[in-house]
């Protein structure tokens, strides 16, 4: 058997000794019944990639987990706004009374939704998942120091960084 092989299986061996650990990762991560799923996409990459040694595979599938959670938040995320962006275009009206947005709002509702991904995709992804964490899901900061693993202070300078970063593109609007 190959090097890399070897360091393949131990990677899976890890993985499945540590599935249901994974598990509960992504679902206090907020991944909830898609936490099988994002578990399956992180077993389909492994099982596919042709990785040298892993000196930390259990971080490392923690990592991978954490990715692909991201990943499929965002693809979702995307997949919401386009359809809320679609729905808004194509809303029906009541008698006599308009409620859709002027075709000016809708256009730049996705311009403005676009631009604030585009902003966000620019950060640490760890950044951006706990801003998401905080102001789109309402998690107490105390909860994700745990969640993330890291002290309420670096919570605190990941939302800094987000705030600044969303700061900066709304004086960019601005100007525009």
């Amino acid at each position: 058997m190959s090097h890399s092989g070897e360091s393949q299986d131990g990677l899976e061996a890890v993985f499945l000794a540590n599935r249901e650990t994974l598990l509960r990762f992504l679902r206090a991560r907020g991944a909830g019944e898609d936490a099988e799923d994002v578990l399956q996409d992180v077993w389909l990459k492994i099982s596919r990639a042709r990785t040298g040694p892993v000196a930390s595979p259990l971080a490392y599938l923690y990592r991978a987990a954490n990715a692909s959670m991201i990943d499929r938040y965002r693809a979702a995320r995307q997949a919401q706004l386009r359809d809320a962006a679609w729905s808004e275009g194509h809303a029906g009206t009541a008698i006599g009374v308009s409620d859709s947005p002027s075709a000016e709002r809708v256009v730049a509702g996705r311009q403005l939704a676009q631009r604030v991904e585009e902003a966000l995709a620019q950060l640490p992804p760890r950044a951006t998942s706990i801003f998401r964490r905080s102001r789109i899901d309402g998690v107490a900061q105390r909860v994700i120091a745990e969640e993330f693993g890291v002290s309420i202070s670096t919570v605190e300078s990941d939302l800094r960084q987000v705030y600044k970063a969303l700061i900066e593109l709304r004086e960019q609007l601005d100007e525009e």
